[in-house]
């Protein structure tokens, strides 16, 4: 129980036990990614095993063996990352139902994502349905950043930073966001890298997938920057105008690889590099509601709680001052 307390009950634990998660749901993505530009997809041609005698890969796959069923191993990690993330959740004093009950769902996202890699290789890397494993991701990095930024918070009452109009548009703009993922993996589908020789692709257009990608990409960036002036114009936080900064700067990096990949003839190192970007967009942009509201604590303080620091907990536990 000591080990337990020392790893996962500590202050702070739940937070880095969450920030784990993002890095790990966003990694899957770049190295998923791996697997479809270097054209091992079916390096192991069966799902759950890799082949119909084997569990792991053999020597005589060669090296797109190596690298589908490496990548199969790193949905262990997210596993670990999950189950120490509601073990932090569950052992944290006071426990929080809403930290549970992320991380729970965190946790039990993750096989179905495994189950969604399965079918890709049980239809031979439909383009489709490599795109929706690649989507499946997106859901579970934003329940890692809602449990991040909800355990570095109380559990009180949402008090708005902005007005209403300014917290539509964050919403809008992470809709807006959303879509140009899943516009981005439709192109994807429309282009060379199938991840195997012989992949049928989507029988899009891709140029015209490009062109409305790009479209949605403008839109993103115009929503961004006149989110930056709303908050300038209503005096929101600084960590709000932090947030929106940070956005803007990682959607013009993304910009600048989408354009040169896209002029260079989608040379692998740069597709890999967008597949990343297109991770911390998605992490950078779920950022933004939050940071457009705090939570305030409840009025009923526990014997023993976490010290308020702003808008986040600290990592010290302290006694309530005694009532008069």
């Amino acid at each position: 129980m000591n080990l337990l307390q020392r790893w996962f009950g500590r202050p702070g634990a739940v937070r880095r036990w969450a920030l784990a998660s993002v890095i790990a749901n966003v990694g899957i993505i770049v190295t998923g990614g791996a697997v479809r530009l270097t054209e091992s997809g079916l390096g192991c041609p069966e799902w759950p095993t890799c082949t119909t005698d084997s569990l792991v890969a053999t020597p005589e796959m060669g090296i797109y063996g190596v690298i589908e069923f490496g990548n199969r191993v790193l949905t262990f990690l997210l596993i670990a990352v999950a189950v120490g993330a509601l073990l932090a959740a569950w052992l944290r004093i006071p426990r929080r139902t809403s930290l549970v009950k992320l991380a729970a769902a965190g946790l039990l996202y993750v096989p179905a994502q495994a189950i969604i890699g399965g079918v890709t290789v049980w239809t031979n890397l439909n383009p489709w349905i490599v795109g929706l494993h690649f989507l499946a991701s997106i859901p579970l990095v934003a329940l890692s950043v809602a449990l991040y930024v909800r355990s570095g918070e109380p559990d009180g009452e949402v008090v708005p930073l902005v007005p209403r109009a300014v917290q539509v548009l964050g919403r809008g703009l992470v809709a807006v966001a959303a879509a140009v993922i899943v516009l981005g993996v439709v192109v994807t589908g429309s282009g060379p890298h199938a991840g195997d020789a012989d992949t049928p692709r989507n029988g899009m257009d891709p140029a015209l997938m490009s062109q409305l990608h790009a479209d949605l990409v403008w839109l993103l960036l115009g929503m961004t920057v006149a989110l930056i002036a709303a908050l300038h114009a209503v005096k929101a936080p600084e960590s709000a105008k932090r947030v929106a900064y940070a956005l803007l700067a990682v959607e013009l990096l993304q910009g600048v690889i989408g354009y040169t990949q896209y002029y260079l003839g989608l040379p692998e190192l740069l597709v890999g590099l967008h597949m990343l970007g297109a991770g911390v967009l998605w992490v950078s942009a779920v950022a933004v509601p939050f940071s457009l509201r705090k939570r305030e604590p409840h009025v009923h303080a526990v014997p023993l709680h976490y010290e308020i620091h702003g808008d986040r907990e600290g990592d010290r536990i302290i006694e309530p001052e005694p009532v008069a």
